[in-house]
């Protein structure tokens, strides 16, 4: 209706809205139809204008009624008054929802939204006298600190068509008689319940205190994911989704569903085996499995191989290997080629139906939303039969679907040719099927109850539920969530290919990189990506998230795991000469804990401390990380370049000696490792950002994001130590165990200090002794 039709505002006012919310309806079009076409029926039965109670409840209907066949039929119930309060309208509204089938069964509706039902003051004054009376004791006690909501809910509970308003009243007037009016004590406040910080905390805490105890308050993910379950629909109630299509046979297709599911939650993680899962496959991953988990239900891993052209093994093999290494384990492992056939015979009944066609326009004429429309689309039903038989020898002919997307895209493909061998069904087929065609109907074989997607395929929600209700089989029900982005990196697989092309990177898992696999290598636990996940929170709006919110969720835990050790990266050899040993020849032979030490000098050649430097220097003893001496300077030995190479220093008890300003660590009769140290790879925070980055992402690629050191030393307890074991270097950080490792050396790449806001950047750690600092 439009909204400067004659008489409509004065119809609207007549019901009882004012002006003012006249006008607002009327700037919505499709509610301003359907509250005239109530009004106009409902007088039509009346005889007369509707009164505001009748008005306000025709209002309601309008607002909130999702299918509009079903108008007519509650309008009747309004102006008969049969249905006279928001409780019983409520009902109604539920009641067609669930049956989404005519003819509605109208004694089971008269009884499921209590028409006919009267509620007398009487029943009301005693269903709350006995919720008074059991409860009587605490009401003494407490007063008017009692939760009269209780009361409420109780009466109600025995009176459920009882307007809720009166019940309050009879509440608030049976209470007052029983306590009297309140008094003074009554009124106090509560007082606030004060927060202790000890006088040890940093002083800057209190400002970030509050931010502080949220992330404490932080559901888990299983909490959080059976809330979500408040809001989807209840396996075999997919119609009450808005938006979701019922047709004649939709009920008994429920049914069968229901038949074979035992209303059993079932969910799906669909990755295409064309690269390496990256992190915002962990949200997708802890969602579908999650959600499934926390409502007892089962999740499948299905690849979507559909395109041989881009499918390698080794994808298929790492994508299941970290579902695992993140704790889930699928129901079933499948793919959509093991559907192949029924989908090849589906796109056969697709086309007798009428709703698909073979189209000859090129690859390059179709692409995009807005294409030409194909002269082929009205072509006879035989005719594309014929020719999708015969399609593989039709060089760029497609299979197209007769339906416009919600993005505008018209007549998308459902089967292309490809002529390349598939890995698990070899040269059988050289037509494969689409995304678009394949998704919702791999979907329907598998009786998956809810479609969890990110937010990009909404456009795709209305050619799901077509394409299923066109052939006639079992439609699940498709919801969008949110996607997970990370600032300072790239997640496309195109992208990461051209930056391990390039050199920029090793491979996709490289620790600079956020794959899942580099996370890993990088010594990221998985506990930790899953609470990431879980305080990032399951939305609709996309989330863009800094990656020191990641890293703080990866020292949680490796803060409560990890082992501690003394490694040092810039080694400097102390001598202690007056140790108290009968042979000093022997020194570290006798203490083997006393070889080398990590002293931390302003600059290689500075033999005179700058103001402020408290570490060791002439003149500044400072005490042994955990071994009860403090030691002193004596001399000072360098090379031929003048570079320090050693020092001799002097041990005194602790006990003997003034407290030292800063204790060092040390190692001794170490393992020699290789830290690599890793910067972020990207100098801004949006690579992909032409108005950031003008130049394109590869020129923004930061060369200083790794360094190697060669030499590092550190305490021999980790030799042995497998890939992937995670160590704390004291004071230096959380290192993990690089896979590339060798029995000659260890290699390690290094994380952020404990405690602190992680510098930009990662180290890693290996084994000819490699490291990978997490």
């Amino acid at each position: 209706m439009a909204a400067d039709e004659p008489g409509a505002l004065e119809l609207f006012v007549s019901i009882g809205l004012s002006e003012s919310k006249a006008r607002e309806t009327l700037r919505n079009q499709a509610l301003s139809a359907l509250l005239r076409e109530a009004i106009v029926q409902a007088q039509e039965i009346l005889g007369s204008a509707a009164d505001k109670t009748v008005g306000t409840l025709l209002y309601n209907v309008a607002s909130r009624l999702k299918d509009p066949k079903h108008l007519g039929f509650l309008v009747e119930y309004i102006a008969t008054k049969k249905i006279v309060t928001d409780l019983q309208l409520n009902a109604a509204l539920e009641y067609v929802k669930s049956h989404p089938v005519e003819p509605i069964d109208a004694a089971d509706f008269a009884r499921e939204c209590g028409v006919g039902v009267i509620v007398t003051p009487e029943q009301i004054e005693e269903a709350v006298e006995a919720s008074i009376s059991k409860h009587r004791a605490q009401l003494l006690s407490e007063r008017y600190r009692f939760n009269m909501g209780l009361l409420m809910g109780e009466a109600r509970s025995k009176l459920k068509w009882a307007d809720g308003k009166i019940i309050k009243n009879e509440v608030d007037l049976q209470v007052l008689h029983l306590l009297g009016p309140k008094t003074e004590a009554d009124l106090e406040k509560k007082s606030k319940v004060s927060v202790y910080l000890p006088s040890f905390l940093p002083s800057f805490l209190p400002s970030f205190l509050p931010s502080f105890l949220e992330c404490v308050k932080t559901k888990s993910l299983m909490e959080q994911l059976r809330g979500e379950a408040l809001k989807f629909h209840k396996p075999g109630e997919n119609y009450k989704t808005e938006g979701y299509v019922v047709t004649p046979n939709t009920m008994n297709l429920l049914k069968q569903h229901l038949e074979i599911t035992g209303g059993q939650v079932r969910t799906r993680f669909p990755p295409e085996p064309n690269g390496i899962l990256h992190i915002g496959h962990a949200k997708a991953i802890n969602f579908n499995f999650g959600f499934a988990k926390a409502n007892g239900g089962i999740c499948f891993l299905r690849y979507d191989d559909t395109n041989p052209e881009k499918e390698e093994e080794k994808y298929f093999t790492a994508i299941r290997d970290i579902v695992e290494w993140l704790g889930y384990t699928p129901y079933a492992v499948t793919h959509a080629s093991d559907y192949f056939d029924q989908l090849y015979t589906w796109a056969v009944d697709l086309i007798r139906r009428g709703h698909a066609y073979v189209c000859h326009q090129k690859v390059e004429e179709i692409k995009g939303h807005n294409p030409p429309p194909s002269p082929w689309r009205d072509r006879p039903v035989e005719e594309s039969l014929l020719l999708f038989e015969v399609l593989p020898f039709h060089g760029e002919a497609t299979l197209r679907m007769k339906l416009v997307m919600e993005d505008g895209k018209m007549d998308p493909v459902a089967y292309r040719i490809k002529y390349t061998p598939h890995h698990r069904t070899g040269d059988k087929w050289c037509i494969y099927p689409t995304y678009d065609y394949t998704h919702c109907l791999c979907d329907s074989i598998e009786n998956i109850t809810h479609s969890l997607c990110t937010k990009e395929f909404q456009a795709r929600r209305s050619s799901y539920f077509w394409l299923c209700n066109a052939l006639d089989v079992y439609c699940p029900v498709q919801w969008e969530y949110g996607r997970l982005n990370l600032l300072y990196t790239v997640v496309s697989k195109r992208k990461i290919i051209r930056l391990v092309d390039s050199g920029a990177v090793r491979d996709w898992d490289d620790p600079r990189l956020f794959t899942l696999t580099a996370l890993r290598r990088r010594g990221f636990p998985a506990e930790a990506i899953n609470n990431f996940c879980a305080r990032v929170g399951v939305t609709v709006a996309q989330c863009t998230m800094e990656p020191h919110m990641l890293e703080a969720c990866v020292r949680e835990v490796l803060n409560e795991q990890a082992p501690r050790v003394m490694a040092v990266l810039e080694p400097l050899c102390v001598t202690i000469v007056n140790f108290p040993a009968p042979h000093k020849v022997s020194l570290l032979a006798f203490l083997p804990k006393l070889g080398l030490r990590d002293v931390r000098l302003q600059g290689t050649r500075q033999t005179v401390p700058e103001k402020g430097y408290k570490r060791l220097a002439p003149g500044q003893p400072v005490g042994l990380r955990h071994t009860g001496y403090v030691i002193a300077i004596q001399s000072i030995i360098k090379d031929t370049n003048g570079r320090v190479k050693e020092l001799e220093v002097t041990c005194t008890k602790s006990e003997a000696a003034e407290k030292p300003k800063a204790f060092i660590h040390w190692v001794s009769n170490p393992l020699v490792c290789e830290v690599r140290q890793y910067e972020r790879l990207f100098l801004h925070k949006n690579p992909e950002d032409p108005a950031e980055v003008p130049q394109g992402f590869l020129s923004d690629v930061n060369p200083n994001s790794l360094s190697v050191i060669e030499e590092a030393l550190v305490d021999r307890s980790v030799c042995g130590a497998k890939p992937f074991t995670k160590f704390q270097f004291e004071r230096l950080g959380y290192f993990s165990v690089d896979p590339d490792s060798t029995g000659a050396k260890v290699s390690s790449q290094k994380g952020q200090k404990p405690g602190r806001v992680p510098s930009p950047s990662p180290v890693q750690m290996a084994r000819k002794g490699k490291f990978s600092c997490t």
